[in-house]
């Protein structure tokens, strides 16, 4: 059957959740804590994803180490000027964002105390890099804060994870939605579209099994390919081949059909510097991809949720 939200959106956006939730315009302040990452340090593997370079996604990590109070000032500031925002929620992103003592995890954390607009605390992680303690102490936030985790997935097949050298399995995943379900934190998931070797029907069994999760938010990405990365050696050597943009369009409408109606979708598309970017180009340009996305979804007259 088809699930229609009152504003008519076919898929539930961030900023419709946001308003909704705060009644003002809110933006995601995205910041570098200096946090490393166990699948490159070499605590589980020194090699890192195939994908991954985090100057690609993650703009602080570009400029020199900088205090987080100070990424958070800035960010807040650009909120208000580009986006006439006026509330904030602060990000986690880069690297591993639970991977560290306890106290030094409560120091970074508690630089949002110091800001007045600050309504939320998002944590980046792998979800084989959380537990009881961990989670006991990003819950404590959400006492004066909206919390989410987003955890890393990208695929529920393992083959997949193996591929891309996550090093982590979709039973790690499965672990920390249970552990995390528990408490007062909102669960966001991460996922790929167009790794290499998934067929559509591996997409959509990824959909599928997020559906039946009913998580409350889902971050849904394009693959693009970064220079440098192993991911690029794959690519040139025809290993595999990345989408075309009516491609993942088309893919990316299925997957919204199945996924739960009250799940928030975070991002359904991706950004990166020009100069880090083997391909796709098309991602360069987001309109476009949101206009195809929604065009492909009043075409085949899909709204999110409208499989169950």
């Amino acid at each position: 059957m088809k699930m229609k939200r009152e504003n008519q959106d076919r898929y539930y956006k961030f900023s419709a959740y946001l308003k909704e939730r705060f009644g003002c315009r809110v933006h995601k302040v995205s910041i570098d804590a200096g946090f490393s990452c166990p699948n490159k340090d070499g605590k589980i593997s020194k090699d890192g994803c195939v994908y991954c370079d985090n100057k690609a996604f993650s703009f602080n990590t570009r400029l020199p180490a900088r205090p987080i109070e100070i990424q958070i000032a800035e960010g807040i500031n650009l909120g208000r000027k580009r986006y006439e925002a006026q509330k904030f929620i602060v990000y986690f992103q880069a690297h591993t964002n639970t991977y560290g003592p306890l106290d030094i995890l409560k120091k970074k954390y508690d630089a949002i105390r110091r800001f007045d607009d600050i309504v939320g605390l998002s944590v980046g992680t792998r979800p084989d890099f959380i537990n009881e303690e961990i989670l006991d102490l990003i819950e404590s936030y959400s006492k004066d804060y909206e919390v989410w985790i987003e955890y890393g997935l990208q695929s529920i097949h393992n083959k997949t994870l193996a591929f891309i050298n996550r090093n982590h399995l979709y039973e790690d995943f499965l672990k920390a939605v249970e552990l995390t379900r528990k408490r007062n934190i909102k669960i966001c998931a991460h996922v790929i579209i167009g790794l290499p070797h998934e067929t559509k029907e591996d997409i959509l069994e990824t959909a599928k099994e997020l559906g039946r999760l009913r998580l409350d938010g889902v971050k849904i990405h394009p693959l693009y390919i970064i220079r440098g990365t192993k991911l690029e050696e794959l690519l040139k050597s025809g290993s595999f081949t990345i989408l075309e943009l009516e491609e993942f369009a088309e893919v990316a409408t299925e997957f919204l059909k199945y996924l739960w109606p009250n799940t928030v979708i975070q991002r359904i598309t991706a950004d990166c510097p020009r100069d880090l970017l083997v391909g796709p180009l098309w991602i360069l340009e987001k309109g476009l991809v949101l206009d195809s996305i929604e065009k492909k979804l009043a075409a085949k007259d899909i709204f999110q949720g409208g499989s169950s």
